[in-house]
């Protein structure tokens, strides 16, 4: 019973824990459990042979202190449940005159808030967190295509090349590092459901999560760099963007890969385990989530401080003009600023992971996994320049193939009439001169 209850609830609590963010609490709660185990042990080996009643004993959940016949121990709900249900439940174990453990009471699905009788089974949860995992594999492919199609579109087209769009065909590009990252983890990482990925400890599953760490710091990189350069813009009009570009560039990628040699040098020399997924003590995990955090406050002031001045300057435009134009127009570039600058992540970034967890994901998976699909959107598509060049390409197209298809018709007409049959007869006249006498030598004898 006791085995089977453990399964059932580590299989629960690592289902209840999204693969989509970086760092994998499952594999936390595995370590988590695997160190209790081990401090039991010794506690079982410290203690003295000779005392009467029931000996130390490690359930698979819970270590259960040495008891004397009859008594009944006392112990709270293992921390990994109070994590994530935050309720502080107790369970109570019984030393037989037997010297034999009772079963839990009340079971673990009751005392620490996975009641059974009120909550999805395991299996339920396993369908749930599937129908997430197509949702952000769905959002993920429907980014890449549409970054792919608004890369060639800006790069096929020289009017486009300006400093503004080279900026955007960077965040593209680190969108689309960030989805192939997400597709390369889970088939490394997830790809054998027999295989216990927190085991693993290869050299391919380390490169994966390093990749999929650098996609993410770009993603946030280039965020900011759009932000800076927006603010720009608006403060420094007469200031030429070109001399700026460089300098974009050098941060925009400079900067994640110096996070991410930090990181990987630490990870090699203090925390070389695992697959690189975890962290033990949550120190290193601010290597990566520091200038995250960093990116994100400075965009948010950023976005403040956008909103301020297109206020100000919309007002100053109007001159006392029609509030439901205003009011229209702002929220355009609200609506535009919003997928641009990832404010949506502060509201989560000083709370633990396990806080708001079906909030998170549908604020990861829904913002997060099309994200890239709507800036393709804003950027590109529903850009009134890029419309109207792609119409002229296309009518040109078209005027192409119009007149391709007059073309072939006056050569075909032409092939069939009959002064066309006259022509070539006079042509074959003149290469065969022995054919030309043939004709005249009948037609004389006809005379």
């Amino acid at each position: 019973y006791l085995l089977r209850d453990k399964s059932k609830l580590l299989g629960l609590f690592s289902l209840s824990l999204t693969k989509v963010v970086g760092i994998h609490p499952e594999c936390k709660i595995f370590h988590q459990v695997v160190k209790e185990e081990a401090l039991c042990l010794e506690k079982n080996d410290s203690v003295s042979s000779d005392l009467k009643g029931c000996s130390t004993d490690w359930d698979g959940l819970t270590c259960w202190p040495r008891a004397t016949f009859g008594e009944v121990v006392k112990v709270p709900c293992p921390r990994i449940f109070e994590e994530i249900t935050n309720i502080h439940g107790f369970l109570q174990r019984n030393c037989t005159q037997e010297a034999y453990w009772s079963e839990p009471f009340p079971p673990y699905t009751v005392a620490c808030g996975f009641d059974e009788g009120s909550s999805k089974g395991p299996e339920d949860q396993k369908s749930y967190y599937s129908a997430f995992w197509r949702v952000y594999t769905a959002g993920y492919a429907a980014s890449v295509t549409s970054l792919i199609t608004a890369l060639i579109v800006f790069a096929a087209f020289r009017k486009f090349h300006c400093t503004r769009n080279y900026i955007h065909m960077h965040l593209f590009v680190s969108f689309i590092l960030r989805a192939i990252a997400v597709f390369i983890k889970d088939a490394v990482l997830f790809a054998d459901e027999t295989m216990d990925h927190c085991l693993m400890s290869t050299v391919a599953c380390k490169a994966a999560v390093a990749f999929f760490q650098f996609s993410i710091l770009a993603n946030f990189f280039w965020l900011l760099i759009e932000g800076i350069y927006l603010q720009t813009l608006l403060l420094l009009t007469f200031v030429s963007d070109r001399q700026y570009v460089w300098w974009f560039i050098f941060t925009g990628w400079g900067g994640p890969t110096a996070v991410m040699f930090a990181w990987v040098l630490t990870r090699i020399h203090r925390q070389n385990t695992g697959c690189w997924d975890d962290d033990e003590n949550g120190v290193l995990l601010w290597i990566i989530k520091g200038p995250i955090l960093l990116t994100v406050l400075i965009n948010f002031v950023i976005f403040i401080n956008v909103i301020r001045i297109l206020v100000h300057k919309l007002k100053s435009q109007e001159g006392g003009g029609s509030h439901s134009s205003h009011f229209v127009r702002l929220a355009k570039s609200t609506l535009l600023l919003i997928p641009l600058f990832g404010v949506h992540y502060i509201v989560f970034a000083f709370f633990p992971e396990s806080t708001g967890l079906e909030a998170r994901l549908y604020i990861e998976l829904g913002l997060g996994s099309f994200q890239g699909f709507v800036v393709a959107l804003l950027y590109c598509f529903s850009n009134a320049e890029v419309q109207s060049e792609l119409k002229k390409q296309i009518c040109k197209w078209q005027y192409q193939q119009y007149l391709n298809f007059i073309h072939k018709q006056r050569i075909l007409s032409r092939e069939n009439s009959p002064v066309n049959y006259v022509t070539q007869l006079s042509l074959l006249e003149k290469i065969s001169p022995k054919r030309k006498t043939s004709i005249y030598l009948n037609s004389v004898t006809s005379v």
